[in-house]
């Protein structure tokens, strides 16, 4: 018994160093171009009617005919996607959870969605928690993609939470890349203006703090009045990342301005302020 006992453990370990176990391959259902995690800001700073602007925004960008043409225009004719929003530390709230998007349909559905959910919080504006939840909701996405993307958008600095600098290096560092869209205010927040017109402008302070990853780019919205149409022209060139030269002709994506004076940020690059 003892010999047979034997014989059979050297049998499975040949096997195991013969035939290594691999984890299992994933299944086309699980494929999508681009993993996108849409993190929008509504901290005390956003008022109603500028949150219903931001909403609106993005309702109307995803069904977009453009938009919808490049999300669907990657090797696997989808992307999936995340939209939450976010005030302070701790205040974060996943609305639309992993969606794949791969027609009109879907995305009328995901913008119907949008416009529908109530807003969470009135809080302080932490940047950095918002990353890092960002990266929390990517690391168990049921979808795997060739890139992953969080799109920060937001009209002020980061004042709650740990630096936001921190937050970004750490995603970095993970492969992630961290676009922006800042929204600019014409009157300073009365209570504190330096949070919304930092020293050399809130465009500025996203390229130095916030920004970051391979192709890492940030965008200027004039106004909450001028966000949805940006936001358009900027989830074009998320997307558009991902697809090849000939399915971009396809698709008809012209996408945003060549920047004229691009700045280098280590692996990152802003594209030119586009205005609203």
């Amino acid at each position: 018994m003892a010999k047979w006992i034997t014989a059979l453990c050297v049998a499975l370990l040949v096997l195991a160093v013969v035939c290594p176990l691999s984890p299992p391959a994933l299944a086309d259902d699980d494929r999508v171009d681009l993993l996108l995690v849409l993190a929008a800001d509504i901290s005390r700073s956003v008022d109603e009617k500028k949150f219903k602007l931001q909403r609106d925004g993005y309702a109307a960008a995803i069904v977009e005919p453009r938009v919808v043409r490049a999300m669907t225009a990657g090797a696997t004719g989808r992307i999936a996607l995340c939209f939450l929003e976010w005030a302070s530390d701790g205040e974060q709230i996943i609305i639309i959870d992993w969606t794949p998007v791969g027609s009109e349909a879907e995305a009328q559905a995901v913008s119907r969605r949008i416009r529908e959910a109530p807003r969470a919080f009135i809080g302080r504006t932490s940047i950095s928690a918002a990353i890092d939840y960002s990266m929390g909701v990517l690391a168990r996405s049921p979808f795997a993609g060739t890139r992953r993307v969080i799109d920060v958008s937001g009209d002020g600095t980061n004042n709650s939470g740990r630096p936001v600098t921190s937050a970004r290096d750490a995603a970095i560092a993970e492969g992630v890349t961290i676009n922006g869209l800042a929204i600019l205010s014409e009157v300073p927040l009365p209570t504190n203006p330096m949070h919304t017109h930092p020293p050399g402008g809130l465009t500025a302070y996203y390229e130095s703090n916030v920004i970051g990853g391979p192709g890492a780019f940030v965008v200027e919205a004039q106004s909450f009045e001028a966000f949805g149409q940006l936001l358009i022209s900027k989830l074009i060139k998320e997307i558009a990342a991902v697809i090849p030269t000939e399915a971009k002709r396809r698709a008809g994506n012209q996408g945003p301005q060549t920047p004229r004076h691009p700045l280098p940020l280590g692996p990152a690059y802003s594209l030119a302020r586009i205005p609203g």
